[in-house]
């Protein structure tokens, strides 16, 4: 599983021009599902997330997480986080897991934030949807389940 995690002033994603999710200051993430990944997986997304240090405390140093800070978390599916651009000039999505596998797991990406008390807001899986964001910093870190231990 693969996610791009952006610390953000404000984030939305829209469907067919209606807002679908809104969060203010927090975290952006854009989230990528394997054909190999596991409950597991969603389980390491979460944590990761949950804990980074990347706020900024009153010296100015990232060591604040997401729950010191009281922001939000909006989560986007992306399949695309799965294409393989080593070949050619088209990329490969064989590797993103299809609806059936990818969803659950991208609810349970959610739902493990959930329950650390976190306020979640999500996307629109499989449909086109416009994100708009305001990248604070620009703070943006890659997130691959595969590499965390």
């Amino acid at each position: 599983m693969r996610a791009v995690v952006q610390r953000v002033s404000e984030a939305s994603v829209s469907v067919e021009g209606n807002v679908v999710s809104a969060i203010g200051a927090g975290l952006l993430v854009f989230l990528g599902v394997d054909v190999e990944d596991t409950e597991e997986d969603a389980r390491i997304i979460a944590e990761k997330t949950f804990g980074l240090r990347i706020f900024r405390d009153e010296a100015g140093k990232f060591n604040l997480t997401i729950e010191e800070t009281g922001g939000s978390v909006l989560v986007i599916s992306q399949f695309t986080l799965l294409g393989d651009c080593r070949k050619g000039r088209r990329p490969s999505f064989v590797h993103a897991a299809r609806p059936e596998q990818a969803i659950p797991l991208y609810e349970s990406v959610i739902a493990h934030l959930q329950s650390m008390g976190l306020t979640v807001g999500a996307g629109s899986f499989g449909a086109h949807m416009d994100v708009r964001l305001v990248n604070d910093g620009p703070v943006t870190l890659l997130i691959d389940s595969k590499k965390v231990f």
